[in-house]
């Protein structure tokens, strides 16, 4: 399936690797205007290449064992 990859904050794709670096669940979502800016936009309004973009970031994230270390 085709993926849009950009790392621009906010993005679907950095949206994913996020949650998976912090250790959270995965529930596609993202900004754009941004991380935190302007209004979130959830799975049920984001279009198939924007929720296949957030899984691979979780799942590239995952696969690079690059995770938050809370010790």
């Amino acid at each position: 399936m085709p993926v849009i990859e950009t790392m621009e904050h906010g993005s679907p794709y950095d949206r994913g690797g996020a949650d998976s670096y912090y250790g959270r669940s995965a529930e596609p979502h993202w900004w754009p205007e941004g991380t935190y800016n302007g209004e979130q936009v959830t799975k049920e309004d984001m279009t198939e290449l924007q929720v296949n973009a957030y899984y691979k970031g979780y799942h590239d994230n995952e696969t690079a064992g690059n995770f938050k270390d809370w010790g």
